[in-house]
């Protein structure tokens, strides 16, 4: 089962995410458990392992289900830069799910463990200098836990369900399902809370502990809530990724994040709408709101109410308690064709925004775009996309890069708004291999930020090309 098509049942996967399916699907009507299986599966099996020589069958007498899925790409930029050159990235994930009702009987149960091997290079921290980061597995090499939590359905229908553990809250929060087809790291977890949040916030390759309610009070409609640690490491110093290298951390400390998101669909989740004239199209709007309680430096000013740039600032900026955001997320239908219900092309939009400039770089992103399902006949699970995403630097930290210019007698640019758009082309080449080359171009990188290797130049224009395999074993 590729990415697009856990997008199109309604399930993100920012970054490319392993979720099981039916534990029994990976027979396709094919042998199971026999010495030439892998010769089967190269064909016409959901998974390149199969039965994993009945290891998947062994687990499903329990009700439990393994799905293990490799992400490799190239990438690298052809313009721009601090550099050029391009860098192989890697990411491997694995995941177990076991279902309580499957295994003993219990209703509406279901636990999850994850992990991750990140490998390769990361070349949006080598070459690229964005705020936008080139692709969603970019991250330090490490082999880590990922999330751990239990999740319980309640109520007739599973009307209330509640999940509690280490959670990465891209999964669930804020998410586009369309945006997920594309590469760019901002399709899944925004700019804003990615820029913003100690950390980068609870999503990947980080997690926090928390627990998030979803009600389903009608039919159509979903309200969740959730209470995360207010940081997914304990301290704000230094890289985060490696203060917490293994995911095996659980921090309480650095206060509380809370957010709630009301959800409206029609007709449901990865449901299609007929093409009959007058039936409304699929869609999936979000509104949402995040506040965090921990302390944010301020942008221009220390502790003494100097700007940072002076030279006689003691360097401790000014803290604030306190931060939050409002953001709004569409997935619509647009158009089906006639004869293929399959066929069809959907837009998505995503805008956040935050008021307290003087606390957040990054104060208001956007991204937006069209994603084409079946772009040619007899293609069935074969994808088009076209993106683009915007990210507008804090009026408080532009007036420090003018302190910074002012103090040092020097050419130093004001940072502004960085742009990028983005082809790709998912191809499907057996159901358990895609194949996706990609092509982004960043426009103003960095916001405008000076370049390393020329100290009266801002870094410049990018175009970055690239290809990805998926491999669900």
């Amino acid at each position: 089962m590729s990415v697009a098509v856990w997008a199109s049942a309604g399930i993100a996967a920012p970054p490319p995410v392993v979720i099981p399916v039916d534990p029994d699907s990976y027979q396709s009507g094919g042998p199971t458990g026999g010495p030439f299986d892998f010769l089967y599966n190269l064909k016409r099996s959901n998974f390149l392992l199969g039965d994993m020589w009945g290891l998947r069958t062994a687990l499903s007498k329990y009700g439990m289900s393994l799905a293990v899925q490799e992400t490799s790409e190239e990438i690298g930029n052809v313009t721009g830069g601090t550099r050029q050159g391009a860098a192989y990235e890697g990411l491997t994930q694995a995941i177990l799910q076991l279902d309580t009702q499957r295994s003993f009987g219990w209703y509406g149960g279901l636990a999850n463990i994850s992990g991750l091997y990140v490998h390769g290079r990361n070349l949006s921290a080598d070459n690229l200098d964005t705020l936008q980061t080139a692709s969603g597995i970019e991250a330090d090499r490490a082999v880590r836990l990922w999330e751990a939590w239990y999740q319980q359905k309640f109520l007739e229908e599973g009307r209330l369900d509640v999940k509690l553990g280490q959670q990465s809250l891209d999964q669930e929060f804020m998410v586009s399902n369309n945006a997920s087809y594309l590469v760019n790291t901002m399709f899944g977890w925004p700019m804003l809370p990615s820029a913003d949040l100690p950390g980068g916030g609870p999503a990947y390759p980080l997690s926090a502990l928390g627990i998030r309610f979803r009600a389903r009070p009608v039919n159509q409609f979903n309200i969740l809530v959730g209470l995360f640690n207010g940081s997914p490491v304990s301290t704000t110093n230094g890289d985060p990724q490696k203060i917490n290298s293994s995911g095996t951390s659980f921090p309480t400390n650095n206060g509380r994040f809370a957010i709630a998101e009301l959800q409206y669909y029609y007709p449901a989740l990865g449901g299609l709408s007929e093409p009959d004239e007058g039936v409304p199209l699929a869609r999936l709007y979000r509104i949402g709101v995040w506040y965090d309680t921990t302390n944010f430096p301020d942008q221009r000013f220390d502790d003494t109410g100097l700007s940072l740039a002076n030279p006689a600032s003691d360097g401790n900026p000014l803290q604030h308690h306190g931060d939050y955001a409002i953001y709004a997320v569409a997935d619509q239908m647009i158009w089906i064709w006639d004869k293929d219900a399959n066929r069809n092309l959907s837009a998505f939009g995503r805008v956040m925004g935050t008021p307290e400039s003087d606390r957040n770089l990054i104060d208001f992103s956007m991204n937006a775009g069209l994603v084409l399902r079946q772009p040619w006949r007899y293609r069935n699970d074969d994808t088009l996309a076209l993106g683009m995403g915007y990210a507008k630097v804090s009026s408080r930290a532009a007036a420090l890069d003018r302190d910074t210019a002012a103090f040092n007698g020097a050419f130093y640019p004001v940072r502004g708004g960085e742009t990028f758009v983005e082809a790709t082309y998912q191809y499907q080449a057996t159901p358990w291999w895609q194949i996706q080359p990609d092509v982004q171009y960043v426009i103003n990188p960095g916001a405008g930020v000076l370049n390393p290797n020329n100290t009266n130049a801002r870094v410049g224009d990018e175009l970055v090309l690239g290809i990805r395999t998926n491999i669900l074993f």
